[in-house]
């Protein structure tokens, strides 16, 4: 559950820190005092979508943190496979919005994304607002609610997995079922691709190598040059005598005094590395040797490797791995009718399962609904709606990802008339007061720790509020219920009582949120049932209700 809630610079909450208790708690304050700010931050901590506007004027950033405590053994699990700890049964999720509209999230301490921070939201907290109610009257949606019953999801989870391979089978087939001209364009064009990419018989390295090859030869005038330059002064001509001519004459002439054997042996090093230098002399020139057109040759076959690598691929390797799917293509087309006969065979089996899972899903769905309808109409008999008729209408529609069921709540306000979509004829009191009795009824088949109600009492008062209260005290017996509301009566339910005020200061704005004791919850009662001027018969009828609702066991 959400044990305690720090926010700052949020709007105009400057500050405030909110210690939550087990069981109901409620926050109350007039119109425009920051209630909505409160549940605003609430959203951040879940990885809702903020705006800068949330953060104080004239401020830097904001900042909200949330601690929960006694968090179930299966959350934890869940949360530890998107890669945080939950130590203790503790968690502390924080966020900073920046006035540029960054955010900067944590889980424990540790950074995060903010769609971590939404992943692990949703399975500690549920928040109901108006929007709920939308979702409530959209019959797209109502099939969810039947679905959270689910004891177990391993048959919607093999419908799943059959309908994903019945998709993906008609994707081929209907890739493979193009019309006969456009097949025999693909097919022109891959036969072009393969015959030009294997005519060039392309080697990898090749074009390294030739590149290499370009480079010698365009400098082998001037290397043959320099070369026997080289030699000729290393071995003479039939003018001069050769550096080694002259080595040999040296040796010969200082080898005989033993005074200069160091010297001698250095002239017959010399003379060795002479002959070193005209072998490769020597070896070099003989690899200089070339035809006078594999230059020309080498310029075509390197721009012909870089025309098919402008289409085919940066380098050889590319354009080999181009060929190879070309001609895996090439013969997909050409075996396509075997392919088409093996695919609309395997499209039959998946479908023929699929619709048998389907209807498995359908007749679950159907005893789970037949439940759920008893429930919903005894906890709307509680709630000062006994007449009311609540019906889960089943239609069958088209195969989908969730099924082919086509689910819509329908209700009969009054004896005798037929039920009608919820839509059509709910007013806002009533509509309030079925979210309420479908919420009560999925927590008892839900692990999220705490649901928060934002103004669930907007369009009831009197009675029906006091049922309301009753109800959201009994569903928090079985999880933390924090609401946000204007009744008197619900909000003497309350296990702990949070008031929220705006003061005005100089031409500041600040909000503040404070915990009430027995006195202070009497005045705020008081003033929520009596408006202006509290008197004392007021302040006694808070005390009354307050009183009455300690001895209610919910």
């Amino acid at each position: 559950m959400l044990r305690t809630l720090d926010i700052e610079n949020i709007a105009v909450i400057e500050k405030a820190s909110v210690d939550f208790s087990a069981g109901l708690n409620v926050l109350t304050g007039e119109t425009g005092a920051g209630k909505s700010i409160v549940v605003d931050s609430i959203n951040a901590i879940l990885g809702e979508r903020t705006s800068k506007e949330l953060v104080r004027h004239g401020c830097d950033s904001a900042y909200v943190s949330a601690y929960f405590e006694d968090i179930p053994d299966s959350v934890a699990e869940k949360i530890a496979e998107i890669g945080y700890e939950v130590d203790d049964g503790t968690l502390l999720l924080s966020r900073k919005i920046s006035a540029n509209g960054k955010s900067a999230c944590k889980i424990n301490g540790k950074s995060a994304t903010v769609s971590m921070l939404k992943e692990i939201g949703a399975l500690l907290v549920n928040i109901h607002g108006q929007h709920d109610n939308q979702a409530l009257l959209n019959p797209d949606y109502q099939y969810q609610y039947i679905d959270m019953m689910f004891s177990d999801s391993k048959l919607f989870q093999q419908y799943k997995s059959s309908f994903k391979d019945l998709i993906s089978v008609r994707r081929k087939l209907k890739a493979l079922t193009m019309r006969e001209s456009d097949k025999d364009k693909e097919l022109e064009l891959l036969d072009y691709q393969i015959k030009e990419l294997e005519d060039a018989d392309i080697k990898i390295g090749e074009r390294d190598e030739l590149n290499k090859r370009r480079t010698l030869i365009s400098a082998a005038e001037a290397i043959t040059k320099a070369l026997n330059l080289s030699l000729q002064t290393i071995n003479g001509d039939d003018e001069n005598n050769g550096v080694q001519s002259s080595i040999n004459t040296c040796f010969n002439e200082l080898v005989q005094f033993e005074q200069a054997k160091e010297i001698s042996e250095a002239f017959a090093d010399v003379n060795d590395k002479l002959e070193l230098a005209k072998d490769k002399i020597d070896a070099l020139l003989l690899d200089l040797n070339f035809d006078p057109n594999e230059l020309e040759q080498i310029e075509e076959r390197l721009d012909l490797l870089f025309r098919l690598s402008s289409k085919y691929g940066s380098d050889e390797k590319e354009m080999l791995a181009f060929l190879e799917n070309a001609k895996q293509k090439r013969d997909s087309i050409v075996y396509s009718d075997i392919e088409l006969e093996k695919l609309n065979a395997q499209y039959d089996d998946y479908f023929d399962r699929t619709v048998k899972l389907a209807e498995e899903l359908s007749a679950y769905r159907k005893k789970i609904a037949a439940d759920f309808e008893k429930q919903v109409k005894n906890e709307l008999e509680f709630l000062d709606m006994p007449k009311l008729q609540f019906t889960v209408d089943f239609q069958k529609g088209n195969l989908s990802s969730n099924g082919f069921d086509k689910i819509e709540f329908l209700i009969s306000t009054n004896p005798g008339e037929p039920p009608k979509p919820l839509a059509k004829i709910a007013s806002g009191g009533e509509l309030s007061r079925i979210m309420l009795a479908i919420k009560n009824i999925l927590s008892y088949n839900d692990t999220i720790g705490t649901l928060i109600f934002d103004e669930i009492d907007v369009g009831v008062s009197g009675r029906a509020s006091q049922k309301i209260g009753l109800k959201l005290k009994s569903v928090s017996k079985n999880t933390q219920v924090i609401c946000v509301t204007h009744s008197a009566q619900i909000a003497s339910n309350a296990n702990a009582h949070f008031l929220i005020e705006k003061d005005v200061s100089g031409e500041k704005t600040y909000t503040k949120v404070s915990p009430l004791d027995f006195e202070a919850r009497k005045r705020e009662l008081a003033r929520i049932m009596g408006g202006l001027e509290i008197t004392d018969t007021l302040l006694k009828s808070a005390e009354e209700l307050l009183l009455s609702n300690e001895f209610i066991d919910c």
